[in-house]
C-alpha cells in the first residue's frame, strides 16, 4: 500500500511519515508533482499553523490534482488544518478558499474563560456509521492542537466538545477528515490510520 503525503510546507510530515510507516505502508512525498498526486493510491494532507499557508495548494494547482484524484475515488485523509482545507474556507484566513468538499466553514472558537488554543487529550463521541473510525470507543481520546473548529453537520463523523461542540472527524465517500493528530495520538490514533489503510470501495 503506497501513500502519497503532500508537503506543502505547513505539515507534521516527520510523525505522519513515521506513524504511516509503522503500519506498514510505503509512504511517497511531493510538493507539487501533480501527476503523482493524481495518480496516487492513497492521499494524506498533514497541516499546523495557519489556514492561510494552504494557499500554496493553489498556487501550485495541487487543489486541482487533489480533485482529479478525489473523483477517481482515491481515499483523501486531511489532518488537522488539512481537514479544515476541506471546507469552503475558515475565518482564520477569510480570502483563502478551502477545497469545498464539504459547504460549511470553519471558525475560532467561542470567547470563553477556558484557554484557546485547545491543546491536549480530549475524548471522542464517533457515529456509529464511521469506517475512518471504526473500532474506536466512545470516549478514547486522541490529541488535539487548534484555535479553528469545524461545525457539526451531517458529515460529522466523531464529535468533541471544548467550550462547545466542534467536529473532531470528518467523512462523506471517500474523503475524510481529523481534526486531532492521529500520528501523535497513541494506539487509538494508529487503529484510525490503520482504518484509512485498509479504506476500500463498498461493492
Amino acid at each position: 500500500m503506497c501513500v502519497t503525503v503532500i508537503n506543502y510546507k505547513a505539515g507534521n510530515l516527520t510523525s505522519v511519515l513515521k506513524a504511516l510507516r509503522h503500519l506498514g505502508a510505503e509512504t511517497i512525498v511531493t510538493d507539487g508533482d501533480l501527476a503523482l498526486v493524481e495518480a496516487a493510491e492513497r492521499i494524506v494532507l498533514p497541516g499546523v499553523g495557519h489556514f492561510q499557508a494552504t494557499d500554496r495548494l493553489d498556487a501550485t494547482d495541487l487543489t486541482g490534482a487533489i480533485r482529479t484524484a478525489i473523483a477517481r475515488g482515491v481515499p483523501f485523509l486531511g489532518i488537522c488544518v488539512g481537514m479544515q482545507w476541506l471546507y469552503a474556507g475558515s475565518s482564520e484566513a477569510p480570502n483563502q478558499p478551502g477545497l469545498g468538499h464539504f459547504a460549511e466553514s470553519c471558525t475560532h472558537f467561542a470567547e470563553s474563560p477556558e484557554k484557546v488554543p485547545h491543546v491536549g487529550w480530549n475524548s471522542l463521541e464517533v457515529r456509529k456509521d464511521s469506517r475512518l473510525l471504526a473500532g474506536v470507543e466512545p470516549g478514547e481520546y486522541v490529541y488535539f492542537t487548534h484555535s479553528y473548529k469545524a461545525p457539526v453537520t451531517a458529515d460529522t463523523a466523531a464529535v468533541t466538545y471544548y467550550i462547545e461542540p466542534f467536529a473532531s472527524a470528518v467523512e462523506r465517500g471517500n474523503v475524510m477528515g481529523v481534526q486531532f493528530h492521529p500520528e501523535k495520538s497513541g494506539a487509538t490514533g494508529l487503529k484510525i490510520l490503520g482504518n484509512f489503510l485498509k479504506w476500500k470501495d463498498v461493492e
